[in-house]
């Protein structure tokens, strides 16, 4: 490995080889940090659930302004990139609250984007900079006792999942009673809150910077070579965050279309069906804790696989999108749950590891988001079925040939 290399994997790794004294947290912090997690996944997923109200506003269809919810997941991973590794060496308070006012700002250019072209930019910066959950994920894995770690982890992941079901159902009856717009306004009132409430109880902790932005950017892949472990979390989530976003992400376009032609508002009220990930989050933290990481992600593989033929089904019969959507939650944040407390305890920097894991695991939803609305246009939704079939066999397919090779 070049030197270049290691030399910047070190200073991703310093900071955690003299650690300072950990400050005990209050004890809401935990609490508070899912509720903020909750609203960071909704700022994220903001746009899906109103494609349609955004189209008709702009005179476009839906399929064709599909691909502003593929450029928020991109905005995501490239926040993540650039800003998750500074937990491993900045002040985290600091930063969170330059994050906060910059979403908010972004969410304010959202609701008042005069055409697709201001409210894409608009959504790309608000994902960019909505990663302050990410940042502090590691700081609750430190901070866990070691017996319960996936289970304190998994609290943080079933907030993250109640946003995504809040964005669908709160987003379409806000959107379809008072418009796209104010969607976007009360998401920023909500992040400005929560975001500067984070700020406060945040545990002081000033570090010195070690290293540059590009520098810690640059370790990463040698850090997920280095790490099995992490490199298989990689791309097993890579490839389940892929089949669900290219499904969850153009469900609108199928409810709102032929057959069904549900309203806005009656199709976000199917999201309520993601309930089934914060309910499954802690159960899957505990059979973490007890069982270990890989045979959690091997049964949610098995579940995700079940859910492909159902979604299919469920372009004629409404009863199969019940069943599918349920397996493909609970496939989701079980797998989440297993990958990221793999991925946060596979190397001595783990804020640099959660970086990787979450920028490839967004990567690959965004790259599915973008396939998703062509493969509608072109094959019906049969094609997005299709398509979360293919990201499942790649994501597991990958690192199953690989790590027999190991």
């Amino acid at each position: 490995m070049p030197s270049a290399t290691s030399a910047t994997s070190a200073a991703v790794s310093t900071p955690t080889a003299h650690p300072a004294p950990p400050q005990a947290a209050p004890p809401f912090f935990l609490p508070l940090l899912a509720v903020a997690s909750a609203v960071t996944a909704a700022n994220i997923y903001l746009a899906a659930p109103l494609l349609s109200l955004i189209a008709r506003d702009f005179g476009s269809t839906p399929s064709g302004v599909a691909w502003i919810a593929s450029v928020a997941q991109a905005g995501y991973a490239l926040g993540l990139l650039f800003f998750a590794p500074l937990g491993d060496t900045v002040n985290r308070r600091r930063l969170v609250t330059v994050l906060t006012l910059l979403t908010t700002a972004a969410l304010a250019a959202s609701a008042v984007a005069p055409g697709t072209g201001v409210l894409a930019a608009a959504v790309f910066v608000t994902s960019a900079a909505t990663v302050v959950p990410q940042l502090l994920v590691p700081l609750v894995a430190e901070r866990a006792p070691a017996a319960r770690r996936a289970r304190h982890v998994a609290a943080v992941i079933a907030g993250l999942f109640t946003g995504i079901v809040g964005a669908r159902v709160l987003g379409a009856l806000v959107g379809e009673t008072f418009g796209w717009r104010w969607v976007f306004a009360g998401a920023g009132v909500l992040t400005l809150a929560l975001g500067l409430a984070t700020t406060v109880v945040l545990p002081s902790r000033h570090r010195p910077r070690t290293g540059s932005l590009l520098a810690g950017i640059a370790a990463l892949p040698g850090l997920v070579r280095r790490s099995p472990d992490l490199w298989r979390a990689c791309l097993r989530q890579a490839g389940m965050f892929g089949a669900w976003s290219a499904l969850w992400t153009s469900l609108t376009l199928l409810l709102t279309g032929e057959p069904y032609h549900l309203s806005t508002a009656t199709a976000g009220l199917f999201g309520l069906f993601g309930l089934a990930s914060a309910v499954v989050a802690l159960p899957a933290g505990g059979l973490v804790d007890r069982f270990g990481a890989a045979k959690v992600v091997r049964g949610a593989y098995v579940l995700a696989a079940a859910s492909v033929p159902l979604f299919w089904l469920g372009g004629h019969v409404m009863p199969a999108l019940f069943a599918a959507a349920l397996l493909i939650h609970a496939a989701l944040v079980a797998s989440h749950v297993a990958n990221q407390t793999l991925a946060l305890t596979s190397t001595t920097a783990p804020a640099a590891a959660n970086t990787a894991y979450v920028v490839s695991g967004f990567a690959g939803g965004a790259a599915a988001s973008a396939l998703a609305g062509p493969a509608f246009d072109g094959f019906g939704w049969s094609g997005v079925a299709g398509l979360a079939g293919l990201w499942l066999v790649l994501g597991w397919g990958v690192t199953a040939v690989r790590g027999g090779r190991r």
